[in-house]
């Protein structure tokens, strides 16, 4: 039997309850803009069963309101610029076509989030003209940005009792008028924290959420500098199931071009785990939309280790996301303000997320947030990573090289006994001692099943 992990000092103050259906999730972020050459809601419903196939449990789609005219960058501007919070932007469809799409989800198992931009609006948003009070202004009395760089939008004052109010209300109105599952929360450390845990408590009278806060709480986010981060555990704490995890999208960046910096998977997850306890969520990924359009894909970023990392994102503690075009192995950086649709050729990485995420969502010892997994790091060479997740009987053991030449481990005698390769559907009887090779830029996954 494996132990629990002894109780972190700071349990008590994390009352966010999960589903039970979010404890082998995976998710699955949908650029509807660029899915499909239609752009919209009905075409994107068409790929459901193919992204729970490939063992996606949830889907969230990007902003889908209406957007801003004034200040527009580029031909249909950002999805983030939000003019209408009640409204459905007509390049996707109607709020029908909506409600089409998440009864089409629900019908194969999967949940949908909502992309929610509560710190600010479009400057044509009409709360501008009719709630000025509810908008930041500078000395002279003029709207403002909340970065300099987003000249698009304008931010809200969350000290006005009245814009909590309305933004509490359109939250609720999405719930009740499209049975959406919860919501991934744009910028969510601009917004006072004290506002989100509120919005939940009503939120959940409705119907119990999955709440994502664009935010890492070990990492800086929204341009922010460690001087003026603010580094508590808050959102984490009532409002929120699960954050970005920032601090290892961009070590996993470093590491790329460090090889050397392996090791310091390490020391970012003794970091975790010294602010949170265990079932405490944390989304990892390779790619998304922010992360493609303006830094690069992750052929660009990583390299030959872009497919080894994807399988450290969904195998290491946390829940992995996808991105839209990730499993047809997309090596551009997607227009942000202009169509740009995909090209899916087959999806040729369909089969290598599929591996993954069905291992995510079957395998116990896999399972977001359980305090009684073990995660047992193995002794390898500086130019490998490997790791063992071990639940009762059931374990998986994943190795990534990053050497350009072929790698061997040692196994300890913790990993002797009886093997399925995740990928190529060996079975192996292994022995303390044995030598397992790993391909050079590449990876090893072994499933112990119960």
């Amino acid at each position: 039997m494996s132990a629990p992990e002894p109780l972190h000092p700071h349990s008590h103050l994390f009352q966010v309850r999960h589903p039970e259906w979010a404890a082998n999730a995976t998710i699955y972020e949908v650029n509807l803009r660029q899915f499909s050459p239609e752009g919209t809601f009905r075409a994107f419903a068409e790929h459901l069963p193919r992204l729970a196939a490939m063992g996606v449990s949830i889907v969230w789609l990007m902003p889908v309101h209406p957007i801003g005219e004034v200040n527009r960058k580029g031909t249909l501007g950002s999805q983030y610029a939000v003019r209408d919070y009640l409204g459905v932007n007509p390049e996707f469809g109607t709020l029908d076509d909506l409600r089409h799409l998440v009864q089409k989800a629900h019908a194969l198992g999967l949940k949908v989030l909502l992309d929610w931009v509560a710190n600010h609006t479009s400057w044509d948003n009409p709360l501008v003209a009719q709630h000025p009070e509810w908008y930041q202004h500078d000395a002279r009395g003029q709207l403002v940005p909340p970065v300099p760089d987003w000249t698009d939008v304008v931010a809200f004052d969350y000290a006005q009792p009245g814009l909590r109010r309305y933004m509490t209300d359109a939250l609720l109105y999405w719930v009740r008028e499209a049975d959406i599952d919860g919501y991934r929360c744009d910028v969510a450390g601009l917004v006072p924290t004290d506002f989100w845990d509120e919005a939940r408590l009503e939120l959940d009278e409705v119907k119990p959420l999955f709440m994502l806060a664009e935010w890492d709480e070990l990492y800086p986010s929204g341009g922010l500098s460690w001087a003026e981060f603010n580094s508590d555990t808050k959102l984490l704490e009532r409002a929120f199931n699960m954050t970005f995890g920032l601090r290892l999208h961009y070590l996993l960046d470093h590491i790329a071009e460090d090889k050397n910096a392996l090791s310091d998977i390490d020391i970012y997850l003794a970091a975790e785990r010294a602010k949170y306890p265990p079932s405490v969520y944390l989304m990892h990924f390779t790619s998304n939309h922010d992360v493609n359009s303006w830094d690069g894909t992750e052929y660009e970023r990583l390299g030959p280790m872009a497919l080894p990392f994807a399988v450290l994102t969904v195998l290491l503690p946390g829940m992995p996301l996808v991105y839209t075009g990730q499993e047809a192995a997309l090596n551009k950086r997607l227009a942000f303000f202009d169509r740009d649709p995909v090209d899916w050729q087959e999806y040729p990485l369909q089969d290598f997320y599929t591996r993954l995420l069905q291992l995510k969502r079957r395998h116990p010892a896999l399972r977001n947030g359980d305090p009684t997994s073990r995660f047992l790091r193995l002794e390898t060479a500086p130019e490998l990573y490997g790791f063992l997740r071990r639940k009762d009987a059931a374990a998986v053991l994943c190795v990534v090289n990053a050497a350009p030449a072929e790698r061997t481990l040692v196994l300890p005698e913790l990993a002797a006994g009886t093997w399925l390769d995740v990928f190529s559907e060996q079975q192996l009887e292994l022995r303390a001692g044995d030598v397992v090779a790993i391909p050079a830029q590449g990876w090893r996954v072994l499933e112990q099943a119960p």
